[in-house]
């Protein structure tokens, strides 16, 4: 039967909307060395004849030979890295292409632009179809490719509405073939759309399909509604011509950390904020402007900081802002650093580096200059510190030292109208109209305009902040920010009821916490110490912090078994951090660890060497608190839980985190930040955020809640955990409809092995419904969402072994289905993982404990994968299918390892794997051909490869600058085995002297360390037409080995 709609339908729809934006069409068929008017080879995936021309156009003062240097240039790929050659390439496209121009006073430098930023119009755009491209033995042919000026700058992936398994998933997984297919495409990529005519999302070569985010509003104040088609708003929004442009000019940066780059793009909510904040900002500054440029309130985990970072990329280069002065403001150190981190991370976008005042005399000395300037710094630094800090011709005299700044005014730094003040938190009390921060800083910056970036709501009763920032310019709420997958929602379990108190402790510590506030007047802080004082003895006592440890322990280790959970315990003082993490570690002392990059529980907190002696060994710099940090980041490190007062409370961004346990009284934009540690988006499995109260936070989350709404904004900041209870047992009620005729319950009465074997009894009964195996798979994995969030709730708990035995049963079912569906089960392990983790527990088990090896009927390798009795058990395997994902999973790891130090033969072991992975789904091969021809050779091959380092007589490192340069193998024909062995020593030594501890974003010492390659590798007559390629390899094999070098160092040091 034909479908209702085909996909080529859907293509000519999309085709239409770019016609009707003003692109041109082209089939590609037409311009292909085959076509009518052929004006490139398959192999092309620029159109040069249309580049050259635009070049000739947009340059006519430029020389003709140094246009035709431009030109090579960007056609040239200098990496094996995708990212890093489509990061050079951003900025060839954004800055333009450095050249240099021979004149009668010598040598010059000259800029050459490939697009016209300024006249969209002046560019040619092209939207074409069918364009087919060679690389290597692979042919592919993406939907629709975004040309601009010959430049293929967006790929279109598109699928069928009315095609059940054809959505964006299965376009992102084309994406990801195409990427590793046909990279040389993807070099001159801006971002790539996946759709199917009625959903739509966009995302960067560096995205995962969570990532991948839709573009709501073609003019920023029309949202798109449930019965748009997403598609025709995210092509007539993003891709106009002018909002495209823009985009790739203001609106991407290359975030880097110490260990990768991650290249993202705006959402549209960050889009149409910074658009109207640079228009707002523009009127502020003018003279008669009233120097708001207003508030920027986007919630939590949205993007803020980022935000902040688009709109200063822009602002420093708006033409009526004359090279402007721009003043980040925090009023916490930690704050600061986080932000000043982020921007520096994006450098490449703000064109230059910011500062961080280390004090006020710093302060001043970065902020007296004529222009320009990114200047990161706490509010506390406007404090006058000296007599050179006043104004003596308008203060009258004072002597006190102490009062004798109070009346007074701070000496003007700079009367320039060209500086602009970004507010984090713009709500906070220190930048009010008191005397005190706020107003030294206007007396010193007296012509400044204020701009305030917010997460939440100003508070009604909030007149100051509006007095100084104006009105809102741009919000996005909670509600829409879930809605459009930007946060994910926060659920609320309280726990209160669960740490009992005697009742004349909890009549203290209701009536203490129903008084308290952490909005008091400066006058009332004493007694503010006082009462909070009183409250912590009884949250602080012995007894209770005994039962809230027991509680926290059981609560995540029973969530952990379900999803790889990370959580954060928030205190109500450094004393309780400390007492608390006692006893923690005294029921599981295992998870205890001096070491910082070990141990799974660590507490967070800043003192001196005056603090007392138990709280010392928690005590730690910036640096070593950063490195804790970077491993709660990262999901992959045994890190889980952290306990902190007031750090990582806001700024923090670490999206692994799902569940915050709250042990200290909070209120209002404070108990909102805190929240929102929770809710940002990860992977798949993370369906929401959990907040567990441990002292009563229900009624100020209501309170919150309705200043919240109050302010315009829209959602609740947490839903009720009974909210996701009541979808779990759907979704279970769901799976018991589908076996209602099966007795599956039987299987809680089988022994361990007889339960293996009943679980494939379960998967056959599946398999003879109609799309039984479908439904099953997609009704399980949203129980085990949901389930995730609600493990420990008491009515979840009754059914949890059910739940357990349903994954157990999805996991079998997605190993043996070799359709489209396979990919999406397949390509998270953890599930599988986590199946085979439950299939085993003691809930199922009882006491005995399976060896899922014996189970599988093969004896486990003696020491890893490369075992050939071992590999040879896997051939003789009765299930073929089980065997082809226990090789391919255990193959993935053994490369995964390898990317740690080889990155060529990682490269081509995993071109390899992938390759034979994409022909076993495609059904070109089967099962047996699988393993036998393509999986077992590709394990034997790496450990040939292990055994070759050795027979050279090369340790590890050395063996992989020696694969460096044997990436192209007519050098090995031409020079052979010893001469490039010792090259490759002697390249290992040159980099060994070279590298210091941050080399690897220090250009200077990369220019340095390529220089003394070139030499090395001329001295032995390496071949001079692959030197270039060598180099760069060399030098991306020296990062990937950058922490074994600089840890080799420092340990001969």
């Amino acid at each position: 039967m034909r479908n209702s709609i085909t996909e080529n339908e859907i293509e000519q729809i999309a085709l239409s909307y770019l016609q009707n934006l003003g692109y041109s069409y082209l089939n590609g068929l037409d311009i292909s060395p085959d076509g009518e008017h052929p004006e490139r080879q398959y192999t092309d995936v620029v159109l040069a004849t249309r580049l050259r021309d635009a070049i000739d156009k947009l340059n006519p003062t430029i020389t003709k030979d140094a246009k035709k240097d431009a030109l090579k240039k960007v056609l040239r790929t200098e990496s094996p890295n995708a990212l890093i050659n489509n990061e050079t390439f951003h900025k060839y496209l954004t800055e333009g292409v450095d050249v240099e121009v021979r004149t009668a006073d010598g040598i010059r430098g000259e800029k050459v632009y490939i697009v016209d930023f300024e006249n969209a119009e002046n560019n040619e755009f092209l939207a074409i179809n069918q364009f087919s491209i060679i690389e290597g033995s692979q042919n592919k042919r993406p939907d629709i490719i975004l040309f601009v000026n010959g430049l293929p700058l967006v790929v279109i992936e598109l699928k069928n509405a009315v095609v059940e398994k054809a959505d964006l998933e299965a376009a992102f997984h084309q994406i990801q073939t195409y990427q590793n297919a046909i990279p040389s495409l993807f070099t001159y990529n801006v971002f790539n759309i996946l759709s199917d005519g009625w959903s739509a999302a966009y995302g960067t070569i560096s995205s995962s399909l969570k990532y991948y985010k839709p573009w709501k509003s073609i003019d920023g104040k029309t949202i798109e509604n449930s019965l748009d088609l997403q598609m025709e708003f995210l092509l007539k929004g993003l891709c106009n011509k002018q909002v495209l442009l823009d985009s790739i000019k203001n609106y991407i940066v290359f975030e880097k950390t110490e260990t990768k780059t991650i290249k993202k793009i705006a959402q549209y909510h960050q889009y149409f904020a910074v658009k109207k904040a640079i228009e707002t900002t523009v009127e502020a500054t003018k003279i008669q402007g009233d120097k708001k440029a207003g508030v920027v309130w986007h919630t939590q985990g949205s993007g803020k900081s980022l935000s902040m970072v688009f709109y200063t990329g822009k602002i420093v280069t708006h033409p009526a802002m004359q090279n402007p002065t721009i003043v980040v403001l925090t009023d916490r150190n930690d704050l600061d650093d986080q932000l000043f981190e982020t921007f520096t991370n994006c450098n490449q976008l703000l064109r230059q580096f910011p500062k961080q005042a280390e004090n006020r005399h710093h302060l001043k000395e970065i902020l007296n200059v004529s222009s320009g300037g990114i200047v990161f710094t706490t509010i506390q630094k406007f404090q006058l510190e000296l007599d050179d800090d006043i104004d003596t011709q308008n203060n009258s005299t004072v002597t006190e030292p102490k009062v004798k700044y109070i009346g007074v005014k701070a000496k003007v730094i700079s009367d320039r109208h060209n500086i602009v003040v970004i507010a984090d938190e713009a709500h906070r009390s220190q930048y009010g109209l008191l005397d005190g921060y706020a107003s030294r800083l206007r007396e010193s910056l007296p012509n400044a305009s204020y701009i305030g970036f917010t997460g939440t709501p100003i508070e009604s009763t909030d007149k100051s902040t509006q007095a100084i920032f104006g009105d809102y310019i741009h919000v996005y709420d909670i509600q829409q920010a879930v809605k459009d997958g930007a946060t994910v929602p926060i659920y609320y379990e309280s726990r209160v009821a669960k740490i009992a108190l005697d009742d004349a402790k909890k009549i203290i510590l209701d009536a203490s916490i129903e008084e308290l506030t952490e909005q008091e007047e400066l006058s009332n802080a004493q007694k503010l110490k006082a009462r909070w004082s009183s409250i912590e003895a009884v949250v602080g006592s012995k007894e209770r912090l005994k039962k809230v440890a027991q509680d926290i322990v059981t609560h995540f280790e029973k969530k952990n078994a379900v999803i790889d959970s990370k959580a954060m315990v928030v205190c109500m003082s450094r004393q309780i951090c400390v007492d608390l993490y006692n006893e923690i570690v005294a029921l599981k002392p295992q998870w205890h660890s001096e070491d910082d990059t070990k141990g799974t529980i660590k507490v967070i907190m800043t003192g001196s060497s005056a603090d007392i002696k138990e709280f010392q060994p928690h005590l730690r710099n910036k640096a070593q608190r950063k490195a804790i940090g970077e491993r709660l980041k990262d999901e992959n490190d045994g890190l889980k839980i952290v306990l902190v007062r007031d750090m990582w409370l806001t700024g923090f961004d670490a999206p692994v985190l799902n569940t915050l346990y709250v042990d200290k009284p909070m209120q209002g934009a404070n108990l909102m930040q805190a929240i929102a540690r929770v809710n940002r988006v990860f992977n798949n499995a993370k369906e929401g955020g959990l907040v567990v109260d441990y002292i009563g936070l229900a009624q100020y989350l209501k309170e919150a809640m309705i200043e919240y709404t109050s302010s315009g904004g829209q959602g609740a900041p947490t839903l009720d955990d009974e909210i996701a209870v009541a979808k779990c047992l759907e979704f279970y009620e769901g799976i018991l409809h589908q076996l209602r005729h099966f007795d599956w319950l039987k299987f809680f009465t089988l022994k361990p092995e007889e339960k293996l074997k009943y679980i494939g009894v379960i998967q056959q009964y599946i398999f003879s419904q109609e799309n039984g195996n479908e439904n099953f798979i997609d009704v399980s994995s949203k129980l085990l969402k949901a389930y995730a969030l609600v493990s420990t709730h008491e009515r979840i708990e009754k059914i949890k072994d059910h739940i357990a035995l349903f994954q157990a049963v999805r996991a079998r079912l997605l190993k043996f289905i070799e359709t489209g569906r396979l990919e999406k089960g397949k390509k998270s392990f953890s599930e599988i993982d986590l199946a085979i983790k439950q299939i085993v527990s003691d809930a199922i088990v009882s006491e005995e404990v399976v060896d899922i090896f014996d189970a599988a009927g093969i004896k486990k390798p003696d020491i890893s994968i490369l075992d050939e009795r071992f590999l040879d058990d896997v051939q003789k395997m009765e299930h073929k299918n089980l065997a082809v994902e226990l090789l391919k999973k255990l193959l993935r790891d053994e490369i995964k390892k390898r990317s740690n130090y080889n990155l060529v033969e990682t490269k081509q072991f995993s071109d390899k794997l992938e390759e034979a992975i994409k022909r076993y789904h495609n059904g070109q091969i089967d099962s047996v051909e699988f393993i036998e021809k393509w999986l077992v050779p590709l394990a034997n091959e790496i450990r040939e490869a292990e055994k070759r380092g050795q027979d050279l007589g090369l340790d590890f490192r050395e063996y992989a600058f020696y694969t460096a340069l044997e990436v192209n193998n007519s050098a090995v024909k031409i020079m052979g085995d010893e001469v490039l062995k010792h090259i490759a020593q002697e390249l290992l030594k040159t980099v060994r002297n070279n590298t210091t501890i941050d080399w690897t974003i220090k250009e200077s010492v990369q220019s340095a360390l390529r220089r003394n390659i070139r030499r090395i590798l001329r001295l032995h007559g390496y071949p001079p037409d692959l030197q270039e390629k060598a180099v760069e390899t060399v030098i991306e094999q020296a990062k990937t080995l950058a922490e074994d070098l600089i840890n080799n160092i420092t340990t001969n040091e």
